[in-house]
């Protein structure tokens, strides 16, 4: 069963026959000192549905890549627009072959950008733990998701028991980090370090530069813990951060070596262990097992976050393990500070930059380009917030294409030589992926960037008694239902390019009620309440409402003041006909 809304399909006939699209006529420009960074917004852990243990991640060219030990048996990897992985691409990029020594228990592969080429390094073995040795896959490509080669082992002299290896770039060199076993029993795992001459050669032998000694990292054991070594980047500090504790408990934890100013990373003398983890478990938060992570940046590369995978229950084991992500912050010292794990109730702000969508990363073709792999999870009409300069001193013209769908045709008014302007259309999306193409037909108009300002409700702020439901007819999959008066949600982090009236739509699913009511307030203003059509089950009603927001964070909050109803999203656009 489709989900429409009788809206939708009004736009939808007016865009096909008359030939054009809805658009501002009047492009805005920001005036205010608050840099615009993209619309905002939030999002909730965990970052996908699926059992994601041992997250690897990756930010390159617009996109975010994750790989993770998927089942032991194949390595799969993710593309998302954002860090919120729900709606991302998957595709097994390799398959081991049957009989050899890497044919069993894949674990922990991490995905590397390394001069100039993709590489997966990963852990395995031929069905007995005991040979578990690490390998690695070179991509074929400049495209994460697609073939890789298989490269073979990656082989100290020792040849000895090898997990969770990765690669650390320090001052142009390379080094080999992994976790691994001094002789041949399973008594602890090390950390060790060798040099290398290319991204799939080891060139000397391996140093020790950790040993599971302290009473945190020895929690659930015999055997003892240090592995899932992870590297971090600051200026010209490096730190590893390790995961320390029985993965199977509820006691793993991160800890980590910093890397003295200078120092060669060959000499286990320049490195300076903490003597306590930096992330654990929190029972208040139904946070267990945080660990085994890796570090990435924001899309605009000034934040960075931490991905690791945890549980919510304690006694999950190795159960239940999902990625999440938080922004990591820095104290005095230049040393990083995780905090405490947040709780999957918390909404937490996006990464700076998210949801801008920048013609760099973009496909062109002559005087088109294309905005690829824009998820939905329905048939819908979203807001496409357009980002453009038109210094031809006149009003141009340029056509989109959705899909495979007709042209639509948008105007672009001037602009100043070098001011980015902003403009809305509202076009048609269906489920799964969708790419928008713009065609400029040899005018001198850029488009710089693209956004889609939609807030699904189930990442905002639930209190009282609301609840998030699944639902495979929503935007994003799930719902936020508004049960009585003592309900509410909260959108917070909701930025516009500038200050003024903006059109606020809010999809609204009502089956039960005829007579249900919502309340609205921007920034702890004065409240304003809508009533509600009741449709039939998982159809929309839209609410619009004209509200004044603010250039930076707005905090849009809605009410229950009569009966109960569900919120799909909320759509942010300006009409300045």
């Amino acid at each position: 069963m489709k989900k429409f809304r009788l809206s939708l399909v009004i736009v939808l006939i007016i865009v096909i026959a008359g030939g054009g699209i809805y658009l501002l006529e009047h492009p805005m420009e920001s005036k205010t000192d608050v840099p615009y960074n993209g619309h905002g917004g939030t999002f909730k852990n965990t970052l996908a549905e699926i059992d994601t243990p041992d997250p690897s991640v990756v930010y390159r060219n617009g996109y975010y890549y994750m790989t993770f030990t998927h089942g032991g048996t194949d390595i799969m990897v993710m593309k998302s627009r954002t860090l919120d992985f729900r709606q991302a691409e998957r595709k097994v990029v390799w398959y081991p072959p049957a009989d050899t020594p890497y044919s069993a228990e894949i674990w922990a592969p991490e995905i590397q950008y390394l001069q100039g080429k993709w590489y997966i390094y990963f852990a395995a073995d031929n069905g007995d733990n005991e040979n578990h040795r690490m390998f690695a896959l070179e991509g074929d490509s400049d495209d994460p998701l697609g073939t890789y080669t298989f490269k073979g082992q990656i082989k100290d002299d020792s040849n000895k028991w090898a997990i969770d290896g990765l690669v650390i770039e320090v001052k142009e060199k390379l080094y080999f980090v992994w976790s691994g076993w001094e002789g041949d029993v399973n008594a602890a795992q090390n950390t060790y370090i060798a040099p290398m001459s290319d991204p799939l050669t080891i060139s000397g032998p391996r140093v020790l530069l950790s040993e599971p000694l302290l009473n945190w990292e020895k929690a659930g054991g015999p055997p003892y813990i240090n592995e899932g070594q992870s590297i971090l980047h600051k200026d010209d500090r490096v730190f590893i951060v390790y995961s320390g504790a029985g993965s199977w408990t509820p006691y793993y934890s991160l800890g980590m070596l910093a890397l003295k100013p200078d120092a060669n990373p060959l000499d286990p003398e320049g490195w300076v262990k903490s003597e306590q983890p930096l992330l654990s478990m929190d029972e208040e938060a139904e946070v267990y097992g945080p660990g085994h992570n890796s570090f990435v940046t924001s899309p605009d590369g000034s934040e960075q976050w931490i991905v690791y995978h945890a549980t919510s229950g304690a006694a999950d084991g190795w159960n239940n393990r999902k990625a999440r992500a938080q922004a990591i912050s820095w104290n005095e010292e230049g040393l990083p500070v995780f905090g405490n794990p947040l709780a999957l109730s918390v909404p937490i702000e996006v990464p700076s930059g998210t949801g801008v969508f920048r013609a760099e990363s973009a496909v062109r073709a002559g005087d088109s380009i294309t905005f690829p792999s824009l998820p939905s999870t329905v048939e819908t009409t979203v807001p496409v917030l357009i980002h453009y300069s038109n210094a031809s001193g006149n009003t141009l013209s340029a056509n989109i294409i959705v899909n495979d769908g007709p042209k639509l045709t948008m105007t672009l008014p001037p602009t100043d030589a070098g001011k980015v302007v902003y403009t809305y259309v509202s076009v048609p999306f269906t489920a799964g992926m969708n790419e928008v193409t713009f065609d400029l037909s040899g005018q001198k108009a850029e488009i710089i960037a693209i956004e889609i300002p939609r807030f699904e409700a189930e990442a905002a702020a639930m209190e009282g008694n609301s609840e998030l439901e699944e639902n495979p007819f929503a935007s994003g999959g799930a719902i936020a239902t508004l049960h009585d008066s003592e309900s509410s949600l909260q959108f917070t982090n909701v930025h516009v390019p500038h200050s003024g009236v903006y059109t606020v739509t809010l999809a609204v699913m009502n089956s039960t009620q005829v007579d249900a009511k919502l309340a609205i307030s921007v920034n702890g203003g004065k409240q304003a309440v809508y009533p509600i059509e009741q449709q039939e089950r998982n159809q929309i009603s839209e609410v619009s409402m004209e509200l004044k927001l603010l250039a930076g964070a707005n905090e849009i909050s809605i009410f229950d003041r009569q009966g109960s109803f569900s919120i799909d999203y909320m759509d942010v656009w300006q009409d300045r006909k």
